[in-house]
């Protein structure tokens, strides 16, 4: 199975926080994952709070052990709040079900996940997308 490369989440990285200024967002910060969960990169623009980490890697947890992005998670919750509870004791409380969870895709197959975090949840997943895109991959929002 194809995994995101350091580069491709090095991209991600830079080029969502670019986009974050350009939009003129608060400070972003933004984890991205490979499909076991584990963390491939991670930044915290300065001004950031420090718990943004926490947010970031739960965003993008939830949309790769789930196999959904965070706006499918929310609206999930919405409509089966007991499932989302019974989803976040499995993961030891780690999903957060909101937008700025993105799956990373090449073609279709998924090969991690982008958290963003720090201004409104569909701003942090329009930069998000932004980062993937420049990486020459497609997004699931």
């Amino acid at each position: 199975m194809a995994e995101i490369t350091l580069e491709q989440a090095r991209t991600i990285v830079r080029e969502t926080i670019a986009k974050g200024r350009e939009m003129g967002l608060k400070p972003l910060s933004v984890v991205v994952l490979d499909t076991g969960g584990h963390v491939k990169a991670f930044e915290r623009e300065d001004g950031a709070s420090p718990g943004r980490f926490g947010i970031a890697q739960g965003k993008a947890y939830g949309a790769v052990m789930l196999g959904m992005p965070g706006s499918a998670q929310m609206a999930r919750a919405e409509q089966q709040a007991y499932f989302m509870a019974a989803v976040n004791g499995v993961f030891g409380g780690q999903v957060v079900p909101v937008p700025g969870g993105i799956l990373v895709k090449d073609g279709d197959a998924v090969i991690g996940a982008v958290g963003v975090t720090g201004d409104t949840s569909d701003n942090d997943a329009e930069a998000g997308m932004a980062g993937i895109a420049a990486a020459g991959l497609d997004g699931a929002a």
